[in-house]
């Protein structure tokens, strides 16, 4: 009997030691109640409590915690119906209201996350709801964090996972962003074309600007030379003219011989004649070239003979008698 007893006794013992001592970990905190009321809460360590007395509440965990939004249906502004789902980042910052103020924490945040999604989403059109995922996000955290802030709750971060248009949507938007793709292509194949008529036109432009240049250029020449041999035939009659005011019957046959062979000449380059008929005297001819030869040969008589008179550029120095 005895021993019962002492048995009994070393269990409350130990029952009684394990109320008495209590360690929090690391990340939590823990909420103390006296005769079922709250009264305060427990950091991470070691702490001692009253058996019987004191309780421990509620443990909270005070680590930023992920949950995940289940998907759901909504209906955009343009009355479009999308799949979203999303996840949320929060932590706890005061144990005691994420624990009195609220009877299912997580519950309760899945639930108002769920709701506004349904409110943000309902006044954006599809493009938006595509496009515009992180001013969704913002407006969320905005709301949700000011909603559960009574909770001692701390929203870091709302993000949308996934928005799935129905299939017909998706079809459509895939048309839709070939026939822009197409469109994109076609535009820039006009503008490749443009700009190639353009460089064209460009070549065209210079090349007659070229060939007008060189026509302009071989004209200038042309009549330089014209102007050239003007001078010269002008040249050519003067002296012929002398000779001939001075008696020289012989420069007379020249000019005579001179246009006799031009005019043969013109009348045998013609394309339309074949055969050339001329009544003339060969003698005529000759005696004309005669004359041109004796002409020639006087020239160059004149010409020495005025070396011979010419006096010699550098006479010799005279030379000086010996003494």
């Amino acid at each position: 009997m005895g021993g019962m007893v002492a048995v009994v006794v070393f269990v409350v013992a130990i029952i009684m030691l394990s109320k008495l001592v209590r360690i929090v970990p690391q990340g939590w905190e823990w909420t103390v109640e006296r005769w079922g009321k709250y009264t305060h809460t427990l950091d991470p360590g070691f702490h001692l409590l009253i058996p019987v007395m004191q309780n421990v509440g509620r443990k909270m965990n005070m680590m930023e915690q992920v949950l995940d939004v289940p998907s759901q249906d909504v209906i955009t502004k343009d009355n479009a119906v999308v799949r979203v789902d999303g996840v949320v980042f929060y932590q706890v910052l005061d144990a005691a209201k994420a624990a009195y103020e609220v009877a299912n924490l997580e519950m309760a945040i899945i639930n108002l996350i769920m709701t506004n999604i349904r409110t943000v989403l309902g006044g954006l059109d599809l493009d938006e709801s595509l496009s515009k995922r992180d001013e969704i996000n913002a407006k969320l955290l905005k709301v949700v964090d000011e909603a559960t802030h009574p909770w001692g709750l701390k929203v870091t971060r709302i993000e949308l996972k996934d928005i799935q248009p129905p299939r017909d949507l998706v079809d459509s938007m895939a048309r839709q962003m070939k026939a822009e793709r197409e469109k994109r292509a076609n535009i820039l194949d006009a503008e490749g074309f443009r700009q190639a008529a353009i460089l064209k036109a460009e070549g065209e432009k210079q090349s007659v600007i070229l060939a007008a240049e060189g026509q302009k250029e071989a004209a200038f020449r042309e009549a330089e030379a014209r102007e050239r041999l003007a001078a010269a035939e002008a040249k050519a009659t003067e002296v012929v003219s002398a000779a001939i005011v001075g008696g020289d019957v012989n420069a007379l046959n020249y000019f005579v011989a001179n246009k006799y062979v031009e005019a043969l000449k013109a009348m045998a380059d013609s394309p339309n004649q074949k055969m050339l008929l001329l009544p003339i005297e060969a003698t005529g001819v000759l005696g004309s070239l005669a004359g041109i030869a004796e002409l020639a040969k006087n020239a160059l008589s004149e010409q020495q003979t005025d070396k011979r008179a010419a006096p010699p550029r550098n006479p010799p120095a005279p030379t000086l008698p010996p003494r």
